[in-house]
């Protein structure tokens, strides 16, 4: 269903937004649904042409939301829903019931926490307010961006940054991969200079020299018991290999080792590391064990130089943060709600003021016709501060109305008598 066109006067749209994400859908829909950067411009376009006129995309392999700003949530939504299962290739009930849909004051809760990463699937991950600035960006350039759906985003972003500063919601690492990257630089500082080890050829070493070298690891040896299938695993990789009869030298060159081979047997001894060190000249290696059972000499641990971490000392540094980012999450959700708060009485209180300008226009537009021709100064003096003392309370009273959470509905009743009483849009009576 079409929304009607967006033709209401500054200050009467309502925020809206409706999407799908890790929680309310499958992965299925969420691809079907995904919008890719080359098609943006034309789903913003076909959104417009649903009567949206505020509207932006935000597009993830998470998420896909439209946030949007119309006089009618409702009816936005509904437009919104369509053009979603015209996306999909579903029917619109079908579509419905893997869809969120928040209107006003929970719409505008809910781009906060997105902008602050609280509803995404790793709370505090940074890489949520960059997507969301992506998305604002192609809606500013399709003009698509409005004074409402604006002032919700530019608040957003500042909520993220406050919540960024004054709590622990994005330290730390969440995952064993981010925690062993944690570690790596904790060791060795910028991992631009460092040099890695995989000895193995399994999935789970393959995924984490992946992380290792996202985060900056310039030079990557993959060595193992079966030189093809290190050799196989190289070329993939794109990185050197090397056959596997002297464990020491390889791991002298290495600052980072990580066992991966989970034969059930050492291949790693304390002897080799310790070998491995006097060639360094004591420089620390980072060794990553995550056989099951392992690779690794566990008392290689004791040695001065060397850093052992198996896979439940990773996970034990990945829960601790996770907990943290718990305990920091509360905080945050509490300067969400209070951000939130601010920007509705804020809002409120900015609607009250066209209505009292106009009247005040009003009231000083009759006392000119009045005193028109007049020389008297004193009448002059005498009629403004009239005017002031009249609208004095009205003023205080408006500006109540529209602060109190709750008094949108009053204060939208007040507009239009006003309008009626005083004819302030100069209809024929």
């Amino acid at each position: 269903m079409a929304a009607p066109p967006d033709k209401s006067p500054p200050g009467l749209a309502r925020l809206v937004v409706v999407g799908a994400n890790h929680r309310s859908s499958s992965p299925a829909l969420r691809e079907n649904l995904y919008v890719t950067e080359d098609a943006m411009g034309g789903f913003l376009e076909r959104l417009r042409r649903a009567g949206l006129a505020q509207a932006m995309v935000l597009s993830t392999c998470d998420r896909i939301e439209v946030q949007a700003a119309h006089p009618d949530p409702t009816e936005a939504a509904a437009a919104i829903v369509g053009l979603f299962a015209e996306q999909a290739g579903v029917r619109d009930v079908d579509m419905e019931r893997q869809l969120y849909r928040l209107e006003e004051q929970a719409a505008l809760r809910h781009i906060f926490a997105v902008a602050a990463s609280l509803d995404s699937l790793v709370v505090g991950e940074p890489q949520i307010l960059g997507q969301l600035k992506s998305g604002h960006r192609a809606a500013a350039t399709a003009g698509m961006t409005g004074a409402e759906l604006e002032a919700a985003l530019q608040s957003a972003y500042a909520t993220a940054k406050k919540i960024r500063s004054e709590t622990a919601i994005a330290e730390g690492p969440v995952s064993i991969a981010a925690a062993a990257v944690e570690l790596a630089r904790e060791i060795h500082g910028d991992l631009e200079r460092s040099a890695g080890l995989l000895i193995g050829t399994g999935e789970m070493g393959e995924l984490l020299v992946d992380h290792l070298r996202s985060a900056g690891l310039s030079r990557l040896t993959v060595t193992g018991p079966s030189p093809a299938r290190a050799e196989e695993t190289a070329r993939r990789l794109k990185c050197h290999h090397a056959a596997f009869d002297d464990p020491t030298a390889l791991l002298a060159k290495a600052d980072i080792a990580v066992a991966a081979l989970g034969g059930g047997q050492t291949v790693v001894s304390a002897a080799h590391l310790d070998a491995a060190l006097k060639l360094r000249r004591r420089r620390p290696i980072f060794v990553i064990d995550l056989g099951v059972p392992g690779d690794v000499d566990p008392t290689a641990d004791s040695l001065d130089g060397v850093f052992l971490y198996d896979l439940d000392d990773l996970e034990g540094v990945a829960m601790a943060t996770r907990a943290t980012r718990e305990t920091a999450a509360k905080a945050a959700w509490a300067i969400v709600d209070a951000e939130v708060a601010a920007f509705e009485r804020g809002r409120a209180e900015r609607q009250a003021v066209p209505l009292l300008s106009l009247l005040r226009r009003h009231f000083e537009d009759t006392r000119n016709q009045i005193l028109e021709g007049a020389a008297d100064a004193d009448a002059a003096e005498a009629t403004r501060r009239l005017i002031n003392r009249l609208l004095h309370d009205p003023s205080l009273i408006l500006r109540a109305i529209a602060a109190n959470p709750s008094g949108r509905e009053d204060m939208e009743a007040a507009a239009r008598l006003l309008r009626r009483l005083f004819n302030l849009d100069g209809n024929d009576r």
